[in-house]
C-alpha cells in the first residue's frame, strides 16, 4: 500500500504541529505506524486517504458519522446556512430546533445548554453539580475520559492511556486533589467512598458504557447502585454519553438500561460531524446556570447555526422507525464474524459490544475494568490493525478505543471486513 503522500505530509505537519497530529491517538502510534494516514475525503461508509487508498471505515470520526459520509439531508440543511451565516454569537432557531430534539430523547433532560466539545460539556456539568450541592469532591471511574480538562486527567483512558503517559505533566495537585478514584464496575469500592465521603460528594461522572479503555458495559447492577448511593448521600449523578447518547439507543444509554442520571453531557452525534457538546438535566438543577442562576458558563460560538443544523438533520434521520434495529443488527453481525473467526483459529479472545459500538481485545477475558482491559494483548492488536488496514478496512488505531458502526455499511462492507480478519486469525493470528 502505497502512502507516500502521507508520509511527506506528516513529514511537513512536524514542523508546525506538536507531533504532527491535532490530537494524540491520531498519531497511530499505538498500533506501530511510522506516520498516520492523511485522510482526503469520504462518502457513505468509505473513506479515501490522499494516497488514493480507500478503506471501509469502522471509526466514522470516533463516532458521530453515525449516518455515514454525505446523508442528503446533513448536507441540504449544510449548505443552506452556510449561504445564510456560520456564526452570529446570538440565538437562532436551529438551536431551539435541536434542544427540543434532544430534550425529546434523553428520558432525564428536561433543559440543555450546548456547548463547543464533549470536554467541555464535561467540564461544565461538574461545575454545575458542584454549584447545586454546595461539594467539592468529585467521583470519577479508573479508565473512563471525560476529556482533557485538568480536573479529569487522573486515571482516564483513551489517548493516554494508548500512548502509556502519565496522566499528564501541567495538572497540578490541587487540581485532582478533590478527584475520587473507583474501579468501573466496582460497586462495593463505590460504596466505600461513599460511607466515608458521602457528604463532601458533589458529584459522581461515568461512561455508562466505557468507550474509552475499549468497550465496557456496566456489570447488572452497577449503574443502578450508582444511581442508588447518589440518591441517597444528595450527590448529583452525570453520565457521559458523548459517545452513547444516540448511539447505543435512541435515548442513550439512560434509554437502554433504564437508569435516569441527573445531568448528561453529549457531544459527537448531536453535532452530526461538526464540532459540538451539550449538557442538560433535570430542570431544578439546570435552573442554577447562568442567567438564570450564578453558574456561570459561556461560549461565543455555543449553538454554532452549522453545527446545529448537521446536528437536527442527523437527529431526524436516526428517529425514523427501524433505525435502532438496523443499527443492533450491524453491531450484532461484526460481533459474529469476529467471533467465529477467532473460534475457527482457537484464538482466545474477547469481544465487548453494546449496540453500534464494540472492542476486540486479545485476552481471554472477562473485560469489566480497566486492568482487565490493560491485561489485552496489545502488540496482537497492533498486528491485526496493520493486516486489516492491508486489507481495506480502517479500525481504531488503539486497543482502548471503539469499533463504531454507522448505517451506511453494506453487505459487502461486512464480507469484507468480516473475510480479512478471518485471514488475519487463519494466518498470523492463529
Amino acid at each position: 500500500m502505497d502512502t507516500e503522500t502521507s508520509a511527506r505530509l506528516f513529514a511537513e505537519a512536524l514542523e508546525y504541529i506538536p507531533g504532527g497530529v491535532n490530537s494524540p491517538v491520531r498519531a497511530m502510534k499505538g498500533v506501530g505506524m511510522p506516520h498516520p494516514l492523511f485522510i482526503a475525503r469520504a462518502e457513505g461508509a468509505h473513506i479515501w486517504d490522499v494516497d488514493g487508498n480507500e478503506f471501509v471505515d469502522f471509526v466514522s470520526s470516533w463516532g458521530p458519522m453515525i449516518l455515514g459520509w454525505g446523508h442528503p439531508e446533513v448536507v441540504g440543511r449544510l449548505k443552506e446556512q452556510v449561504e445564510m451565516g456560520t456564526s452570529f454569537g446570538a440565538p437562532t432557531a436551529l438551536e431551539v430546533e435541536l434542544a427540543r430534539l434532544i430534550c425529546e430523547a434523553m428520558p432525564s433532560v428536561e433543559l440543555v445548554r450546548m456547548v463547543n466539545s464533549g470536554t467541555e460539556a464535561t467540564m461544565s456539568a461538574v461545575r454545575v453539580a458542584r454549584g447545586f450541592t454546595g461539594r467539592e469532591k468529585v467521583v470519577k471511574f479508573i479508565g473512563c475520559y471525560h476529556g482533557h480538562s485538568d480536573g479529569f486527567l487522573a486515571a482516564a483512558g483513551s489517548g493516554v492511556l494508548t500512548l502509556a503517559l502519565p496522566d499528564s505533566p501541567g495538572v497540578t495537585k490541587g487540581t485532582t486533589a478533590d478527584t475520587i478514584l473507583v474501579e468501573y464496575n466496582d460497586v462495593q469500592g463505590l460504596d466505600e467512598v461513599f460511607a466515608a465521603e458521602g457528604e463532601q460528594i458533589a458529584a459522581v461522572i461515568l461512561e455508562p458504557v466505557a468507550g474509552n479503555m475499549g468497550v465496557v458495559p456496566p456489570q447488572p447492577g452497577f449503574l443502578e447502585a450508582c444511581r442508588d448511593l447518589c440518591t441517597r448521600h444528595g450527590a448529583v449523578l452525570v453520565f457521559d454519553e458523548v459517545i452513547t447518547g444516540f448511539r447505543v439507543a435512541w435515548g442513550g444509554a439512560q434509554e437502554r438500561y433504564g437508569v435516569m442520571p441527573d445531568l448528561v453531557t453529549l457531544g459527537k452525534i448531536i453535532g452530526g460531524g461538526l464540532p459540538v457538546g451539550a449538557f442538560g438535566g433535570r430542570r431544578e438543577i439546570m435552573e442554577t446556570v447562568a442567567p438564570l442562576g450564578s453558574t456561570y458558563q459561556a461560549g461565543t460560538l455555543s449553538g454554532n447555526p452549522l453545527a446545529m443544523a448537521a446536528g437536527a438533520a442527523t437527529l431526524r434521520a436516526l428517529a425514523e422507525p427501524g433505525t435502532y434495529e438496523r443499527l443492533e443488527s450491524l453491531g450484532a453481525r461484526v460481533e459474529d464474524g469476529l467471533r467465529a473467526a477467532a473460534a475457527a483459529a482457537g484464538r482466545a479472545v474477547t469481544v465487548n459490544r453494546v449496540g453500534a459500538m464494540l472492542t476486540l481485545f486479545f485476552c481471554e477475558g472477562p473485560v469489566r475494568s480497566f486492568a482487565e482491559a490493560k491485561a489485552a494483548d496489545i502488540a496482537a492488536y497492533a498486528a491485526y490493525w496493520r493486516h486489516m488496514l492491508e486489507r481495506g478496512v480502517y479500525l481504531a488505531p488503539s486497543q482502548f478505543e471503539a469499533t463504531m458502526i454507522s448505517l451506511a455499511l453494506t453487505d459487502a462492507d461486512l464480507d469484507t471486513a468480516a473475510a480479512a480478519a478471518g485471514d488475519w486469525f487463519a494466518g498470523a493470528g492463529g
